[in-house]
């Protein structure tokens, strides 16, 4: 299986044994990077990870950090990763029987690299179930498609880089196009409320 991996500096020596471990089973890893313990900044290698899985580059992907928490938000930004945080087997399990996760996010601060290694074991080895959790599956890609309605939407009414096009709508304004609804209201996070 190819596997793409990646990490920031705290996942780094965490990284050389998931690497190290899937490579003696046979797996062809692409490391993504970082290659050190200098410090970086996670979300775009964690980005790089998650569209190398979503474009077909690799079957699944491992970002690694102190937490994991950051990468796995990282890698969810992209449009088609599913990103699991996952801290033991059970968790790993789950995620890949009942959401199909295709990114496997790790704490190196808080698994010891046998466990870690167990983890990504779990991972690659458990199949999606579908039936029941495939319409859950379907869900999440609808509200994926409505969030990238609204940003094209809100992208289209931003100035260019020229400043000569139209003025920002906001995302109260995205919201209301995507929606059709004139009464949706621009919450502090960006979405929308009725």
């Amino acid at each position: 299986m190819k596997i793409a991996v990646a990490n920031d500096h705290a996942g780094f020596a965490l990284k050389l044994a998931v690497v190290d471990h899937l490579r003696r089973q046979g797996h062809e890893v692409e490391d993504l990077g970082a290659h050190g313990e200098q410090p970086v900044d996670y979300p775009p290698y964690c980005a790089d990870c998650a569209r190398h899985v979503v474009r077909g580059f690799a079957q699944l992907g491992i970002v690694i950090g102190g937490s994991g928490q950051g990468e796995q938000m990282s890698a969810n930004k992209v449009h088609g990763a599913r990103a699991a945080l996952c801290h033991d087997e059970y968790t790993a399990r789950l995620a890949r029987q009942h959401n199909d996760a295709n990114v496997l996010a790790l704490g190196a601060r808080i698994l010891a690299p046998v466990l870690a290694c167990d983890i990504v074991d779990v991972f690659l080895a458990t199949a999606f179930e579908g039936g029941r959790h495939q319409a859950r599956l379907d869900g999440i890609h609808r509200i994926e498609a409505e969030e990238c309605r609204a940003w094209q939407v809100l992208a289209q009414a931003m100035p260019d880089d020229t400043g000569t096009g139209p003025a920002s709508a906001g995302p109260a304004s995205a919201n209301q196009a995507s929606t059709g609804d004139a009464s949706a209201t621009a919450m502090p996070d960006g979405g929308g409320a009725r």
